[in-house]
């Protein structure tokens, strides 16, 4: 499984990005409107701080409901770093956002239908021609129903049809959501800053390295 991580600060992303474990970014405007700029000029630092990822997501504005404004919108977005092919256009599940995928998927960029809660959803994703599909399996742990459970549905169907779509798990609250969606069967993870932090770390590893440090100290005495 892949890690993306999910979030408009460019100081998380570049820390991560260090790391070597990064293969893309997901944000929003939202995200972006926190930071205080603008939204197409964070997409596109981002784009240049990391160069070798392979997504980086640029979504449409709430208020585009049509098919015709998503793509209208997603096309501008499409041009940003000099139409940099990383650029994947998160579009909402809903009809019009399916046709806004299939157009902009025979155009050739990358999209990421988002907001899927069911596994008829994620078909309807697939099959409209989207690069990845977005369950957000928090927002379902939230109303007592099982988002890993979803992942791991969208996953077999995707096999058994022989699907090309990439599973992004997405709202992913905590380390344990992140090791049962890698045996899910997601493709990714897309998680915040504050998780990566919590699934390096153990207290065994800190009380390890500790006891390291104390031996050196004694032996070079």
């Amino acid at each position: 499984m892949k890690f993306f991580i999910d979030t408009a600060n460019l100081a998380e992303i570049q820390k991560v990005y260090k790391m070597g474990i990064l293969s893309g970014v997901t944000t929003n405007p939202s995200l972006v409107a926190k930071e205080g700029v603008k939204f197409e000029d964070r997409i596109e630092q981002i784009l240049q701080a990391v160069p070798e990822v392979e997504s980086v997501s640029a979504e449409v504005t709430p208020d585009a409901v049509t098919a015709e404004q998503m793509i209208a919108q997603a096309l501008e977005l499409a041009k940003i770093n000099n139409n940099d092919p990383k650029i994947t256009i998160k579009l909402p599940m809903t009809l019009d956002g399916l046709e806004a995928c299939r157009y902009l998927s025979k155009k050739g960029i990358k999209t990421n239908v988002t907001l899927i809660f069911t596994v008829n959803q994620a078909l309807l994703a697939a099959r409209a021609g989207a690069t990845y599909v977005s369950p957000f399996l928090g927002r379902l742990d939230d109303i007592s129903e099982d988002g890993v459970q979803l992942v791991t549905k969208v996953a077999e169907l995707f096999r058994v049809h022989n699907l090309d779509t990439q599973i992004i798990a997405a709202s992913v609250r905590h380390p344990d959501h992140v090791t049962r969606v890698a045996l899910a069967g997601a493709h990714i993870a897309t998680i915040p800053f504050k998780v990566i932090e919590q699934i390096a770390k153990h207290p065994l590893t800190d009380q390890g390295i500790a006891k390291f440090a104390a031996d050196w100290q004694n032996a070079v005495k």
